[in-house]
């Protein structure tokens, strides 16, 4: 502890102004819980804000941990949750007609959630590791493919398309920064394309038809396209300063299904309107700016790669919502990050932030763990 200063050194060290952002943007989903449940913390937002508080001490305990931590942990963590994705296959809890977590008694557990960061963390350790001269060959790509393609694959089993193709995204997302070819993707892009009336065929019911209620909502607008026009109501019923705090209609009176999950923006947007939503957006894209920024300033491969791979896993979670919610793709049931009900996305990104905050002060780190 400094003479000159009462605050510990630990406390005094953390990035306050993340911390503060990250604390605002969770602050206002607990008000627009608080809202969505008629003027109530129950059931929503006392459950929310405890979940939050306990995340935000994880995150910065996580932010204790040197480079070299998430170095050696990579692989093994990612042989772990695979495994734990295995056994979700074979002794599951199945909800909503997904099988998708673990019952240990105390919490559900979503081994698909951990895999975001970690499929990010095992990517770049690969392509540290391995020789730059070696980037552009063979050598650097059919690992990285295993490396995604096996744990998207058992998510897309469970089925979960969303968390799959954040998964995919991540994964690629790091492979393309670490100097892959873009002529590999650009002939994955068009295989992909030629494989998607296969993978249509191949899709359950209720996922073939949230593509063609995406495609034209308006189809069906009291049965499968339900959610879409509600959020779209409700989002274009607020204006530009909305109707007020506790004054939306949409979700008070249960004209908008998943007001508190999913569609917690169309809520938010309703009583608040453009401004709101605007201001919300510009929240998420400092806290991005912050992790790619974090990236920039990284000083090995390992810690560059990391940080840009978490940052685009955050910019993923909030672009596919926002785009689900405004009818722009198809509903796959991603959360608004620290903003909608549920632990799950908030575990996620609050992992991400602990670990680029582990990555922010490598440079000048003492007395940290490990």
């Amino acid at each position: 502890m400094s003479s000159n200063s009462i605050i510990p050194r630990p406390l005094a060290q953390l990035p306050w102004r993340l911390l503060l952002l990250v604390m605002a943007i969770g602050g206002f989903g607990l008000v627009i819980l608080y809202s969505a449940a008629g003027g109530s913390m129950s059931p929503w937002a006392q459950s929310q804000g405890v979940r939050f508080l306990i995340f935000l001490v994880v995150a910065i305990l996580l932010s204790r941990f040197r480079e070299s931590f998430w170095q050696q942990l990579a692989f093994p963590a990612y042989g772990i949750i695979l495994v734990l994705l295995t056994v979700v296959e074979l002794v599951g809890v199945v909800g909503g007609g997904s099988q998708r977590w673990l019952d240990l008694g105390v919490i559900r557990l979503q081994p698909s959630e951990l895999m975001k960061p970690c499929i990010v963390l095992a990517v770049a350790r690969f392509y540290a590791l391995l020789p730059p001269g070696e980037t552009r060959s063979w050598t650097a790509l059919w690992p990285t493919a295993l490396l995604i393609g096996v744990p998207a694959a058992l998510v897309m089993l469970q089925p979960d398309l969303g968390t799959a193709l954040m998964i995919v995204a991540g994964g690629m997302t790091v492979a393309f920064l670490a100097g892959l070819p873009i002529r590999l993707f650009v002939g994955g892009a068009l295989a992909l394309a030629a494989l998607l009336p296969i993978a249509f065929s191949m899709m359950h019911d209720y996922q073939r038809n949230r593509i063609l209620i995406f495609l034209n909502p308006e189809s069906d607008p009291l049965g499968t396209g339900y959610h879409i026009s509600q959020s779209k109501i409700a989002i274009g019923s607020g204006g530009l300063f909305g109707k007020g705090f506790l004054n939306g209609t949409q979700s008070h009176l249960d004209y908008l299904p998943e007001g508190h999950t999913d569609f917690i923006f169309a809520t938010m947007a309703e009583e608040w309107g453009l401004v709101g939503g605007l201001l919300l957006i510009l929240a998420f894209m400092a806290l991005i700016r912050w992790g790619i920024g974090v990236g920039i300033r990284a000083e090995s491969r390992f810690a560059k790669l990391t940080a840009a791979g978490l940052a685009t896993t955050i910019f993923f979670y909030v672009a596919i919502n926002l785009m689900m919610v405004m009818g722009l793709a198809p509903v796959v049931g991603i959360p608004l990050p620290l903003v909608s009900f549920g632990g799950s996305a908030m575990m996620t990104v609050m992992i991400c932030v602990g670990i680029l905050m582990s990555l922010d002060r490598q440079p000048h780190q003492r007395g940290n763990f490990l």
